[in-house]
């Protein structure tokens, strides 16, 4: 998955054609770790019709206060450069994929 910091955030994500999910996290997060291989399926299972990139929040700081991340993990859907759905906490792969499709 691609990593996205507060440098590329805006060619990647505010700037991309398709829709796009940010998973903020953090390697120190328990959550964040459950979740990434869900995450990761779906990157490549959905890759035609969303980009999935990754946010480390203690190396974005700028973007977490920004988009207002209290708690890891935290996916956020953007669609033509606005937040459109955050989905907050640790979710089995079928509840993460069903949120995702609901929000694209």
């Amino acid at each position: 998955m691609q990593q996205v910091n507060d440098t590329n955030f805006e060619q990647e994500v505010l700037k991309n054609d398709k829709p796009v999910l940010v998973d903020f996290s953090a390697v120190w997060c328990g959550s964040c770790r459950q979740i990434a291989p869900f995450v990761d399926q779906i990157a490549e299972e959905m890759a035609t019709d969303l980009k999935i990139v990754q946010v480390d929040v203690d190396d974005a700081e700028q973007l977490a206060v920004k988009y207002d991340i209290q708690s890891l993990p935290t996916l956020m859907l953007f669609k033509n450069g606005n937040p459109v759905a955050a989905h907050i906490g640790a979710a089995g792969k079928s509840e993460l994929s069903d949120w995702i499709k609901s929000n694209i």
